[in-house]
């Protein structure tokens, strides 16, 4: 296998690396963003280039791109990484499906739909690379989303004759003007929102049109809520029981299993993202017991997870964190940026409330033993696994490594 080192084509030694880091005067915990989609899966930003401006501006010193399905914005992302001194952590996410758990109910870190599970994979080779087996498996599934999809706007555009409209939508068009490779529920959503603002210029049009569109049911959110009206959109039209929704094939999805092997085949780290507690403080039957899903995810070779404290209660978070921790998980967090809702990129938790110090260093040192894994890929060593076994006993080293690594590539 050819290695690609270029990201630490500077470095000096390893040694000399972990010499300079440990004798800096000052080496505080710094601010990390794990977990940020990119306008090449659904996002925020418009471009790659505002995460760094917004990252620099914020004094974040370390983001992960972590978009689903793809690696495709992966080269930009490091380009830009080395541009502005941040370092790139290299992330995936999938849609998995376990039937079992499907058929018997049980919804695991998808409120929504039992059995789908979300499922990560941190600090993959960079450039991305895969088996021919699993570099089909994985363009089979963009494809069968994308069909999905595509299926949507032809319902969508049954329904909007059958109300009388000549509002229509071409999905290829769509696509091109939304999406990258990978089309999805929320790309619609945007455009009939948009199509909506054009056609109709007064608010009473507007607002009688949703009405018309929601089946008698009045739009919720404010004409200025974009991400409110995209969620009602969603919500009316697109989710199970919407007027333009088309069930997924369960051909566009892989198992647990399956996606393990993809994240470990790409040099990654299987990761599990929690959901945690909603704003009502319900959780997911996979999630109601700490214990449990602890002895869930090691049973499943599974040593890593992250969480987007923005939908969380400070003091749940904090609790549920420290309880893996102590467990010796790698524990990451993350903002997502998968709405048009342009937050910043500095994490908080749910209504704003900061992370505390000791929060901020688990995931400054999570992040880390994810820098180290790729660092030591790069370079040809054998990275955090062994097999599919995490080296929980190495931690602390993995912690040293990454933080040198991290100081070493933002330096000015």
């Amino acid at each position: 296998m050819t290695y690609n080192n270029s990201l630490y084509s500077n470095f000096p030694a390893k040694k000399r690396m972990l010499e300079n880091y440990t004798n800096q005067t000052q080496q505080a915990f710094v601010n990390i963003n794990g977990h940020v989609h990119t306008p090449h899966s659904f996002s925020a930003f418009s471009e790659i280039s505002q995460i760094f401006e917004m990252a620099t501006a914020e004094n974040i010193k370390a983001v992960g791109i972590n978009d689903f399905y793809t690696t495709d914005g992966y080269i930009e992302f490091a380009q830009l990484a080395k541009q502005y001194k941040i370092y790139p952590l290299f992330n995936i996410e999938f849609m998995a499906l376990q039937q079992d758990l499907q058929k018997a109910g049980i919804k695991v870190n998808d409120p929504n739909n039992a059995g789908r599970t979300y499922f990560s994979g941190k600090g993959l080779r960079f450039p991305a690379t895969l088996s021919k087996k699993n570099t089909q498996k994985v363009a089979a599934l963009k494809k069968e989303s994308n069909l999905q999809t595509f299926e949507m706007v032809t319902k969508l555009n049954s329904f909007l004759e059958e109300i009388g409209s000549d509002l229509q939508f071409d999905p290829t068009i769509l696509m091109e003007k939304y999406a990258k490779n990978l089309f999805r529920e929320r790309h619609i959503a945007t455009a009939i929102r948009e199509a909506i603002s054009e056609k109709f210029t007064s608010v009473e049009k507007q607002k009688n049109f949703y009405t018309q569109l929601f089946s008698g049911k009045e739009l919720k959110s404010a004409l200025t809520d974009v991400v409110g009206i995209e969620n009602e959109l969603r919500g009316n039209l697109l989710k199970a029981g919407g007027t333009a929704y088309v069930e997924e094939d369960p051909k566009a999805f892989l198992s647990f299993d399956e996606v393990k092997e993809i994240i470990i085949d790409a040099g990654g780290i299987p990761c599990y993202p929690v959901l945690l507690d909603d704003p009502k403080g319900n959780f997911t039957d996979w999630e109601n017991s700490k214990e449990q899903l602890l002895k869930t995810l090691t049973d499943n070779d599974v040593y890593s997870i992250e969480l987007i404290p923005g939908r969380n209660d400070f003091s749940i978070l904090k609790e549920f964190v420290l309880f893996f921790h102590k467990n010796n998980f790698v524990i990451t967090f993350g903002t997502e940026h998968n709405t048009p809702q342009l937050d910043p990129i500095k994490i908080t938790c749910r209504g704003g409330v900061p992370l505390d110090d000791e929060l901020l260093n688990i995931n400054y040192e999570g992040a880390s033993i994810i820098a180290a894994h790729q660092y030591l890929v790069a370079n040809g060593e054998e990275g955090y696994l062994k097999g599919t076994k995490a080296k929980m006993a190495q931690k602390e080293q993995f912690i040293e490594l990454g933080k040198a690594v991290i100081s070493e590539f933002t330096k000015k």
